[in-house]
C-alpha cells in the first residue's frame, strides 16, 4: 500500500509567525533602495576623499623623510607604520609634517643639515617633528612602540661592522676579528642642543 505523501506549498515559510516577520523585513520599498544607494555613494565619496588625504600625507612624510635621511629611497611600508605611530602619539604632527614639506618644496635644500637648520629657524616646533621622524627611521620607534627592528637605519649605517642584537651575520667567531676602521665624523649638528633623556633599559 502506497504511503500517502503530503505536498507542502512552496511558500509555507510565509505562513509561520517567524516567516511572516522575515518576509516583512526582506521586502524593500523603492524608497529603501534609493536611500540605501545614496548612503553607499556618500560613504564611498567620503572614503575616497579620506584615502586621497591619507595618500597626500604619506607622500609628504616620505619626501621629508628622504631629505632628512639623505636617501634616495625608503621603504613605503615602514613609512606608513611610522607615520601612523607618530600621528597617533601626537595628532598635531600630521599638520606639522605637511607644513615642513611645504617649507622643503618652496626652497632648494642640498642636504638634511640645511633643511633641519632652516626648519628650526622658521618654526622652533619643527625641531620636535624632525626628532620624531629621525627616531622613527633610525631607531624604528614610534608612539613608544617598536615599529621595525632589523630594518631600522641605525643598523644599516653600521652593517659593515656591527650587527643587530640576536643577529649573527658574520659567520662563526666573527667577533674575534678586528673591526674595520671607521672615519671620524666631521659634520656639525644642524639643530640646537636638546635635553638629554636617560631611557630605561
Amino acid at each position: 500500500m502506497a504511503t500517502e505523501q503530503r505536498c507542502f506549498p512552496a511558500d509555507l515559510h510565509l505562513f509561520t509567525p517567524n516567516g511572516a516577520r522575515l518576509n516583512r523585513l526582506l521586502r524593500m520599498s523603492r524608497r529603501d533602495v534609493l536611500m540605501g544607494g545614496m548612503g553607499a555613494a556618500l560613504a564611498g565619496a567620503t572614503g575616497a576623499a579620506a584615502a586621497t588625504s591619507d595618500d597626500a600625507d604619506i607622500a609628504a612624510f616620505m619626501a621629508v623623510s628622504q631629505r632628512l635621511t639623505d636617501r634616495d629611497t625608503l621603504d613605503i611600508r615602514i613609512g606608513h607604520a611610522l607615520f601612523a605611530g607618530i600621528v597617533h602619539a601626537t595628532p598635531t604632527r600630521r599638520d606639522q609634517v605637511s607644513r615642513l614639506h611645504d617649507l622643503m618644496t618652496k626652497n632648494s635644500f642640498a642636504s638634511a643639515h640645511d633643511l633641519a637648520k632652516a626648519a628650526e629657524q622658521a618654526d622652533p616646533g619643527f625641531k620636535d617633528v624632525i626628532h620624531d621622524i629621525m627616531t622613527g627611521w633610525y631607531r624604528g620607534l614610534a608612539d613608544h612602540k617598536v615599529v621595525v627592528y632589523r630594518s631600522a637605519l641605525m643598523f644599516d649605517i653600521t652593517k659593515d661592522a656591527v650587527y643587530p642584537k640576536t643577529y649573527a651575520a658574520g659567520g662563526p667567531f666573527y667577533w674575534t676579528q678586528t673591526p674595520p676602521e671607521v672615519a671620524v665624523p666631521t659634520g656639525e649638528p644642524a639643530l640646537s642642543p636638546s635635553t638629554f633623556v636617560v631611557e630605561p633599559t
